[in-house]
């Protein structure tokens, strides 16, 4: 039966995709005339010749005829019900057969998704946005939903439309979102955006909530299910709920994925099911070289930082980005591990095998800017959507980036949300959120007239502050025992308290002023120290205030500040003695620990992110015998709880002596939270040994010397102790008892009352 049921205004709306709800005009409608029940079936087909109704279970087919437009068809069907209909498509010499996306009405997102996420309370909205295999009708395809509400029509480009975006266009919903479900496709499609604004201008986006993109330079999306892999970290996760992790021991390595160890492009990498992993080459500085993947990564490396005894490793960014001289930092796909190294659920594997490894892993999350990049989330729906329109908010001009308008319930949704996402999905057990100071601060890095004051004047960004509030108190609701540490370099008052005591949240801060303190008291001169004890002892006036990390990072290794080696004064084996002294005085100070990839065994150059490290070192004996440092003093950290259980709290650490500022020598005490047992440090900041060297301790007997950072085998003099010292009842230092200690050239030395020795003795 043919019959035109549509106007020519209708089908130009369609054919110049300018109608917010193409539904409206296609796919199946009930309609009556004279007196009968009838489905006009409607379909705008570009490049079609021909088309028709298919109904399978009746095993009929009903011709389409062209109404008002060459490509727009029609044809009107007297059934009762018509469901699950075909389209066959004659396009030239070819033919197929499809579902028609507009007889599939059914949103994925309903009206309470929808308040949720307009108040920014969506917790996991990415179940929602984004692509998603579903099956509706015993139909299997993707489910596609973008927020762009300032777009005057989105439409879905892929490889599947031919990247026509004539052929999907989306409905949009009362809130912004756009939505559509097609048909017959499903994981590993690539698609994009295409959005139009009201004067017509088009923009490609790759999408906000996408899983996976495509391998640089390409930026499509990857229709990907992130439920197919199957986690064996069961006991590892069950642990981690109920477990404090401030009061364990917590010795970070950070590395840099991309950097780390390249392969040869001529070796393929592996995949499970025997196909092999795209090459992605690295850079023309390393010709020939590719990077590892994930899993070549989970082989080689999860076992390395294991041997070294460190807790967890910290991955610089994994968020998708397009440039790799960002390091990650400038992130377009903030819920996609990047594909450099391979698949979502290869990440996941190397997760897991971190856990089967007993080793955490933190990644470094980005909520702080965003870059301009046309395919990403700059200008997204031909508006500033995510950013804030006036530069004076929107904009760091010193890195080229945008700012998220955190005032907006959607914008903090997004990021709220893809913060909890890297828990649930990837099961990470912490974030170190990047450059925290410049959200807090309006005037960050501006010149007077480049900011705008808050509410009250100020230079606070009290939205920002808001926002971190409740990434922190969400995240820590769903998954208690993980950690979230800021990188926050200013005196913003408690941010490592929780948010119910008016704190940021997070559990762990790094301590940058300690950072800046010690690498300027090792940079000197030994003799020159004697004049600024106060870098040394300074920290340990305010250790106790905030929940405190003290980190070595990428960021003092790079721009031409030298490896730490590098800075270290005098000679080669000065320059080692520092570097032992300076992680022994690190691991026996409070707080966690973090030190960049590279350190561990004395990399002279600057770290470049387009190279390996400098693995050939390992061939002498000097670096060999930094890396069994560092491998010895994480294990003797992790087995002293003495060394971690009291971090944060007065009670965990006490001055034995902190002026002897002419010989450059600090001891103290370190407590156990769960016992009497303490360590005794003392600490040699000069070349110039001590051979009779006094000290009070607060108990009569038999010290060990669990640690000496000279020891021979660390490639140290090997002054020492000859493995511990008896007390003397000299009172010293307001202490009833006393050691007469050698203390070695630039060295820490930890000891140990034993208790059982003592006993037998005494």
């Amino acid at each position: 039966m043919s019959m035109t049921t549509i106007v020519p205004e209708q089908v130009d709306l369609i054919v110049g995709n300018r109608h917010h709800d193409p539904f409206e005009i296609l796919g199946s409608h009930p309609i009556e005339q004279n007196g009968k029940k009838f489905w006009a079936v409607r379909a705008y087909l570009p490049n079609a010749s021909a088309a028709s109704v298919v109904l399978p279970e009746q095993r009929q087919e009903y011709p389409m005829q062209t109404v008002h437009h060459p490509h727009f068809f029609e044809c009107s069907i007297e059934v009762a019900e018509l469901k699950n209909y075909q389209l066959r498509i004659k396009e030239g010499e070819h033919e197929r057969v499809i579902y028609d996306p507009y007889a599939f009405r059914y949103p994925n997102l309903t009206d309470f998704d929808l308040h949720l996420f307009g108040e920014g309370n969506h917790h996991r909205i990415y179940e929602k946005m984004g692509a998603h295999p579903t099956e509706i009708n015993g139909v299997k395809g993707v489910y596609f939903a973008v927020w762009a509400p300032n777009a005057r029509n989105v439409s879905l480009l892929g490889d599947f439309n031919l990247w026509d975006g004539r052929k999907h266009q989306m409905r949009k919903g009362p809130t912004g979102v756009w939505e559509l479900f097609i048909p017959e496709i499903g994981t590993g499609e690539p698609y994009k955006y295409e959005i139009k604004n009201f004067e017509g201008h088009i923009y490609e986006k790759s999408d906000p909530y996408g899983f996976q993109q495509e391998p640089r330079p390409k930026t499509a999306s990857i229709v990907t299910d992130l439920n197919a892999y199957t986690w064996t970290d069961q006991d590892w996760m069950e642990k981690r709920r109920h477990t404090d992790p401030l009061t364990q021991p917590i010795s970070v390595y950070e590395v840099h994925l991309g950097s780390w160890l390249h392969a040869s492009s001529s070796q393929p990498a592996k995949l499970p099911n025997g196909e092999t992993e795209p090459v992605v080459i690295v850079s023309e500085l390393k010709p020939g070289a590719r990077f590892l993947t994930y899993r070549e990564l989970a082989d080689r490396l999860i076992p390395y930082v294991k041997q070294l005894g460190y807790t967890h490793i910290e991955l610089l960014p994994v968020a998708e980005h397009p440039f790799d001289g960002s390091w990650g930092y400038q992130v377009t796909g903030y819920y996609a591990p990047t594909s450099r190294f391979g698949r979502p659920e290869d990440f996941m594997y190397f997760v897991d095998k971190c856990h089967q490894n007993n080793i955490g892993v933190i990644v470094d999350w980005v909520p702080g800017h965003f870059p301009k990049d046309g395919h990403g989330l700059a200008f997204f729906d031909g508006s500033h959507l995510y950013e804030h329109a006036d530069p004076r908010k929107g904009e760091h001009k010193e890195w080229g980036t945008l700012v998220f308008n955190y005032n907006r319930h959607e914008v903090r949704n997004f990021l709220v949300a893809n913060a909890l996402f890297w828990f649930d999905k990837y099961h990470i057990d912490g974030i170190r959120v990047d450059a925290v100071a410049s959200m807090l601060y309006l005037d960050y890095c501006r010149q007077a007239g480049e900011w705008l004051p808050n509410q009250y004047g100020g230079r606070e960004n009290l939205e920002a502050a808001d926002f971190l509030r409740q990434v922190n108190h969400i995240i820590f609701s769903y998954f208690p025992g993980i950690l979230s540490i800021a990188e926050e370099s200013t005196a913003w008052p408690m941010v490592s308290w929780p948010t119910y005591t008016g704190g940021l949240g997070f559990n762990l801060k790094w301590n940058m002023g300690w950072m800046h303190d010690i690498l300027d008291y090792f940079s000197m001169d030994p003799w020159f120290r004697q004049f600024h004890q106060n870098n040394v002892t300074f920290s340990m006036w305010y250790h106790h205030s905030e929940n405190f990390m003290l980190a070595l990072s990428h960021d003092e290794v790079v721009h031409g500040k030298s490896n730490i080696i590098g800075k270290m004064p005098g000679d080669t084996w000065q320059k080692l003695g520092n570097v032992r002294c300076l992680f022994s005085y690190m691991f026996a100070h409070p707080g966690k620990k973090t030190m960049f990839m590279s350190m561990e065994f004395g990399q002279w150059s600057e770290w470049n992110v387009w190279a390996d490290l400098e693995w050939q070192l390992l061939q002498y004996d000097d670096h060999q015998q930094l890396k069994q440092f560092f491998q010895d003093l994480n294990h003797l950290y992790r087995s002293e709880p003495a060394l971690y259980t009291q971090d944060f709290d007065r009670e965990g650490f006490e001055w034995i002596d902190c002026s002897d500022n002419s010989h450059s020598v600090v001891s103290f005490i370190r407590r156990d939270k769960n016992s009497d047992d303490f360590v005794v440090v003392v600490c040699n900041f000069t070349p110039q040994p001590h051979a009779h060297y006094r000290i009070g301790v607060p108990e009569q007997g038999f010290y060990i010397e669990l640690f000496n950072s000279d020891a021979r085998g660390y490639g140290g003099s090997n002054m020492g102790n000859l493995g511990g010292k008896w007390t003397d009842n000299w009172s010293l230092h307001s202490r009833p008892h006393s050691l007469d200690l050698c203390l070695p050239p630039l060295a820490v030395l930890m000891l140990k009352l034993d208790r059982q020795k003592t006993a037998e003795v005494m």
